[in-house]
């Protein structure tokens, strides 16, 4: 009987503790969410989405900037998952590539601008946690994080679309 309701009394503690951190983000990290979505809707307002979509279309043109400030710009400015409709700005063969780099940023980002990437939030929360642990600041670890990931989605679209284009060639496809 006794390790029944040791068994309860874990059971519901998983739920209890749930619920403390259903709290907490609700107190905590929604209004932050909240208030970085209206100020990013509000910044393309202010700015034109039409300017927007010049820069988008500028940044597509070249490989660096198709694979480094498109997918940061999207990011930001659509956040996850809309960005990936930043692709209409590319040719077809450009897009898997793009699609590749825009995915593969959607944990960098989240250090510096939570509301690009809400729902993956959690594996942020968790490096910080343990970062705050140590007593280490987080500023300048997001900063390395965003970093490094625009690093990456160069190197992953540039590789993606010449894989693109040689898998493309090898099946007849004609970009």
């Amino acid at each position: 009987m006794l390790y029944a309701s040791h068994a309860a009394e874990w059971f519901i503690g998983i739920f209890n503790e749930g619920g403390k951190t259903f709290v907490a983000f609700a107190t905590g990290i929604l209004p932050t969410l909240i208030a970085l979505l209206t100020a990013v809707y509000a910044l393309i307002e202010l700015v034109g989405e039409h300017r927007v979509h010049a820069v988008a279309r500028f940044a597509a043109k070249y490989a660096i900037t198709r694979y480094t400030v498109l997918p940061v710009l999207a990011m930001f400015f659509l956040t996850n998952p809309m960005a990936y409709t930043f692709g209409v700005f590319l040719e077809e063969k450009h897009k898997p590539a793009f699609y590749d780099s825009a995915v593969s940023f959607c944990h960098p980002i989240t250090g510096l601008f939570p509301h690009a990437n809400p729902g993956e939030l959690f594996v942020w929360l968790g490096v910080a946690n343990g970062i705050t642990r140590l007593h280490l600041p987080l500023g300048p670890l997001a900063v390395r994080y965003f970093i490094a990931g625009v690093v990456v989605i160069c190197l992953k679209g540039i590789l993606t679309e010449r894989l693109t284009l040689l898998f493309g060639r090898r099946q007849g496809v004609a970009f």
